[in-house]
């Protein structure tokens, strides 16, 4: 199309040109120009002819006279282009002082204002000196008000001032907010507790292609489960619940935030069965081990639940603590210590000890308490335990704990 209309263009220019030639030729009139008491006369071709030629000289005199000024100010540019290269190699490479200086020296042309001095205020900062950063971002001015608010909004959160980095991002002279703009706003609101308002970023973020589908990925689980686990009311919750896809809602940490905060909200019910949900379609050993610590009651639907699990995961401690813990709140001990034996038989960890001497202490053995607490405490530090007085730890295993047989199958089961 651009083509037809530069076409069309050369063609009507050329019909009026010979239709002024034209009417040139057929009377080429008369030009009278008089001028300190001389007369000089020509015809109108002429006229033009002249005054095309003193145009044509004028032009190359004026161009004669800038050319200084123009080569000038292409060295300028030329030195201003080498110094921001450079500075921006010595900030790779870690050098704060010379790329602050070379990109504070290239900032001096306009064209590179912003980009020097935002790149100068990184090396400052990375130096230590939060003063020095503060001038660079200052004298750029409102030449670039959008990649200033984000240097600022990045220094202020990597200071942990989120309320100062979400004000500078909200300023009308920033918007509307580049892509990294809205990922600092994000983290900002992440951050002061408004996870809820974070997480409606994420369409924006997306549209923006700001992050890369794996960190997006992980932004909407976080901030997903952050902003459960901050409803402030029940309504809130069940909305904010209600509108997560479905794949968040089977993801540990959504799920454990869901489940304690309902919880929480005396939901007993909905607690529970979030995570009974999320465990049958896949498991996982932390919300095996939530739905045993779960505050609420409903022990025995809760037990029946965990058992009917057993069987496809003998070998899970989570599951085992679990059972030993609902156990003993029914006042079952004996079935209690012996979930929790088979628990530290598969690699329980100080959980289980500690349970086991809360065990102890409730029944009167305080001796074998203090010794589990001690477990407990050795297992946190990752150091080896010591088997209960009285008792050979190994015959203990071989009694108590997990003894796997394969069917026909190759499916484990239990025999107790």
């Amino acid at each position: 199309m651009n083509l037809f209309r530069n076409v069309l263009f050369w063609i009507v220019l050329a019909l009026v040109g010979a239709l002024v030639a034209q009417l040139l030729v057929l009377d080429p009139g008369y030009v009278l120009v008089r001028y300190g008491g001389n007369d000089y006369t020509t015809n109108v071709p002429k006229a033009i002819a002249l005054l095309v030629v003193a145009l044509a000289v004028l032009w190359l005199l004026w161009k004669l006279a800038t050319l200084p000024f123009v080569a000038m100010r292409r060295h300028r540019r030329k030195q201003s282009r080498a110094r921001l290269i450079d500075g921006v190699d010595a900030v790779h490479r870690g050098e704060w002082t010379r790329a602050e200086k070379l990109l504070e020296q290239a900032a001096q042309e306009p064209d590179a204002l912003a980009v020097g001095r935002i790149g100068a205020a990184r090396a400052a900062m990375a130096r230590g000196d939060e003063t020095a950063a503060r001038a660079h971002l200052t004298a750029i001015g409102t030449a670039n008000p959008a990649s200033r608010a984000i240097a600022e909004a990045e220094f202020a959160l990597a200071q942990g001032r989120a309320s100062e980095a979400l004000s500078i991002l909200d300023a009308p002279s920033a918007t509307p907010l580049p892509p990294r703009g809205l990922v600092l706003r994000g983290e900002a609101l992440a951050s002061l507790g408004r996870s809820g308002e974070a997480y409606g970023t994420l369409g924006a973020l997306r549209q923006q292609q700001a992050l890369s589908n794996e960190r997006l990925g992980a932004l909407e689980a976080q901030w997903a489960a952050a902003s459960l686990r901050e409803a402030a009311d029940a309504n809130v919750l069940a909305d904010r619940w209600e509108a997560l896809p479905k794949p968040l809602r089977n993801d540990p940490a959504a799920v454990a935030a869901y489940a304690e905060r309902a919880a929480a909200m005396r939901w007993d019910e909905a607690a529970s069965k979030s995570i009974e949900q999320a465990l049958d379609a896949q498991w996982d050993e932390s919300l095996a081990a939530l739905y045993g610590r779960l505050p609420v009651n409903r022990f025995e639907q809760r037990r029946a639940t965990a058992e009917r699990w057993l069987p496809a995961h003998p070998a899970s401690p989570a599951l085992l603590l679990t059972l030993a813990r609902l156990s003993r709140a029914q006042g079952q001990w004996p079935q209690a210590e012996q979930y929790l034996h088979r628990a530290l038989a598969q690699g329980g960890n100080s959980e289980a000890w500690e349970e086991l001497g809360d065990g102890f202490a409730a029944s009167g053995e305080e001796k074998l308490a203090r010794h589990c607490y001690a477990n407990a405490l050795r297992a946190a530090r990752g150091e080896a335990t010591q088997p209960l007085p009285g008792r050979d730890m190994r015959q203990t295993i071989f009694d108590q704990a997990v003894v796997e047989e394969r069917d026909a199958h190759g499916v484990p089961r239990l025999r107790e």
